[in-house]
């Protein structure tokens, strides 16, 4: 082969290389679209880089009734989807977009639930949009509704910003029913389901409006939410009290725990800050797992005004929670097992951390009990309630924070809203053995009857009605 024959052909394979990466950078090129419509074609590609032009968009129930927005996952419980991506390996960016979604479309596909947004594929990256419920709080869904829906497997939502409407019975909390058993019947309308594999939840803003969760977990492993804030509403049970019509007074404020609703205690509005479930259903690759929720992450997380902060009890694996804060919640944290460190949360409407069944063990915790920047309302008493075994557990207080009426309660009553007159007992007066409890707060101490072999180490007062337990006075 002569020389200039070996140049031609390496003057070939340049051009041939140079064509397939020209090809290549093409391909991942932005793409920007400048309407919703424009939109929906790329929500099932895969290896695309979409930008939605910055502006306001709207979808209205007309939309629906027209037929835009018909996608649809048929699981055990098939859901209605108005924005639904499908492909794998893909970039959405909604940076300057507000998406406003009439609160009539909770109610235009009919007796389906509704998924607002949702991801079926994998390695995605949807960032930066704005999504507006607009409407009524009272407009609720004809089943029920969620914003954000995350399945598959290593997708990341961050940088969105969320204010979710609509729900019934709103304003009360669950005082009137969560589950199968109900005094009024309800239809909720939750904020973002993580399910899948390894999906990441990030530096998401959301104002929770409504009766359902906002953040929770259900057949997700490995999932991860980090930096959001939540921020629900409030009301006080004496409010609720003093309605003259709507269905509380219909129901002459008989609760589902069986009584009248009591004074003196302070319910949210909504459910979770963030939550984990034991069961649920997901789909991943195309296919449908049953399955509970497994090694959550929860880091620098901030909780307002819901009715707990992280209650990640019913997760199994490692359960890992950093540098979290419940301000003004009705619980701070509760995980059964797992460990938080470098979390803080206020005792106004209720314990900054809560045993949530008799066999919990193994709860290692440090949390900085903070001032309340609102009232005190904790009809409880409690500044925390511990119960179960071979915990680690320290509280420290930011600055001064004793508040009398308030203790920190090692097994027996809960005195809890919900538990009253012998209402689920399997959730109320526990045994509390053989764990250590550092308390280096001013908060007293009591030791029920029902403790045993604790270490307590504690500045506030200490009383002791239990048996074999250990008690250190600290110093400041």
């Amino acid at each position: 082969m002569t020389i200039n024959s070996i140049a031609s052909h390496f003057k070939y394979y340049f051009l041939f290389v140079g064509i397939l990466l020209s090809a290549n950078v093409k391909s991942h090129a932005q793409i920007t679209v400048s309407s919703l419509s424009e939109l929906m074609p790329y929500l099932d590609d895969d290896n695309v880089e979409v930008k939605l032009k910055p502006g306001t968009y709207s979808i209205t129930a007309n939309d629906v009734a027209n037929g835009l927005y018909t996608r649809e996952v048929k699981m055990k419980n098939t859901s209605k989807i108005l924005l639904l991506f499908e492909g794998n390996n893909s970039t959405y960016d909604f940076s300057g977009v507000t998406l406003n979604i009439d609160t009539k479309v909770l109610q235009a596909f009919g007796k389906y639930q509704i998924h607002e947004l949702r991801i079926i594929g994998n390695n995605n990256i949807l960032k930066n949009l704005t999504m507006v419920d607009v409407g009524s709080v009272h407009d609720a869904p004809t089943r029920r509704a969620v914003n954000i829906v995350m399945d598959g497997k290593h997708n990341l939502v961050e940088g969105f910003n969320v204010t979710t409407k609509g729900s019934f019975p709103y304003g009360y909390g669950d005082a009137f029913g969560k589950g199968g058993k109900v005094v009024i019947p309800h239809r909720k309308h939750s904020a973002c389901l993580i399910r899948g594999e390894s999906n990441h939840l990030k530096n998401s803003n959301f104002i929770h409006k409504s009766y359902g969760h906002c953040i929770f977990m259900q057949g997700a492993n490995n999932p991860k939410i980090e930096g959001c804030n939540v921020v629900g509403e409030v009301r006080k049970t004496d409010d609720m009290l003093a309605e003259t019509s709507g269905p509380a007074f219909d129901a002459n404020f008989m609760t589902v725990w069986g009584y009248k609703l009591p004074k003196g205690y302070m319910l949210s509005t909504g459910e979770a800050g963030i939550r984990a479930y034991n069961a649920g259903e997901t789909i991943i690759d195309g296919k449908e797992i049953k399955r509970g929720t497994s090694n959550p992450t929860i880091i620098n997380n901030t909780i307002k005004f819901m009715r707990t902060g992280v209650t990640i009890a019913h997760a199994t694996g490692k359960k890992y929670v950093e540098g979290c804060k419940a301000i003004a919640c009705e619980n701070g944290f509760s995980l059964g097992s797992g460990t938080a460190i470098n979390c803080s949360a206020d005792c106004a409407y209720g314990p900054v951390y809560s045993t949530t069944y008799e066999k919990d063990k193994n709860y290692n915790a440090n949390i900085t009990i903070i001032p309340p920047t609102v009232p005190y309302c904790n009809g409880s008493g409690s500044v925390a309630y511990i119960g179960g075994s071979e915990h680690n557990i320290t509280f420290t207080a930011s600055k001064e924070v004793l508040h009398e009426g308030l203790a920190i309660k090692v097994g027996g009553d809960k005195n809890n809203i919900r538990l009253k007159n012998g209402n689920f007992p399997h959730q109320n007066d526990f045994k509390a053995h053989n764990f250590e409890l550092n308390n280096q707060t001013p908060f007293p101490v009591v030791l029920s009857n029902k403790s045993q072999g604790v270490k307590v180490k504690s500045l506030g007062q200490v009383t002791d009605l239990g048996t074999g337990n250990k008690i250190e006075k600290l110093t400041k």
